[in-house]
C-alpha cells in the first residue's frame, strides 16, 4: 500500500495537502495479468519498445483509477467504492499525479512497485483444486 502526500491548489485557490492511498490486492494483479493479452509484462515491454504514449498514458489512468482507494481506521479494509474514485479523478490531486507518473519513468516505477503487495515467502500459484503449483510461478508479479 502506498500513502502519497500531495500537494495542490483546489478550484478555490486554496493550497492543500493531503494524503491519498493506494493498493492493488494480489488477486486484482492476477485479473489484470489474465485479462490482458499476453500478459501485463509482455503488453507492459511492448507499449515501451513502440513508445506508444497514448497506450501508456491510460494504462497509467487504469493503473491509478484501480488502486484508489480509502483505508479504514482499523486498517482492515481498504474501499474502493467507484463514487470516491470519481471524486478523486475531479479533484487537481490527480492531475498533479499523473503529470508525475507520466513525466518521469522512475516515480511511475516508484509508484508501481510501492502499490503491489510484496512478495510471501513459499507464495505459489496453483493451476486448480487438487493441482500441483504452477512451475516457476510463485507470486503474480515474479
Amino acid at each position: 500500500m502506498l500513502k502519497k502526500r500531495i500537494k495542490y491548489t483546489d478550484y478555490n485557490g486554496m493550497e492543500r495537502e493531503e494524503d491519498f492511498y493506494f493498493n492493488l490486492s494480489e488477486a486484482e494483479i492476477m485479473r489484470m495479468n489474465f485479462t490482458t493479452k499476453g500478459g501485463l509484462e509482455e503488453f507492459y515491454n511492448r507499449i515501451i519498445a513502440e513508445q506508444d504514449m497514448p497506450t501508456l498514458y491510460t494504462y497509467f489512468e487504469q493503473i491509478v483509477q484501480n488502486s484508489y482507494g480509502i483505508k479504514s481506521l482499523d486498517g482492515k479494509s481498504f474501499d474502493k467504492d467507484p463514487e470516491q474514485t470519481r471524486k478523486f479523478v475531479q479533484c487537481p490531486a490527480y492531475d498533479k499525479l499523473m503529470m508525475e507518473l507520466i513525466g518521469s519513468a522512475d516515480a511511475a516505477a516508484a509508484f508501481c512497485n510501492a502499490i503491489i503487495p510484496k512478495p510471501q515467502a513459499g507464495a505459489q500459484v496453483v493451476a486448480g483444486p487438487g493441482r500441483a503449483p504452477i512451475e516457476g510461478v510463485t507470486t503474480p508479479l515474479s
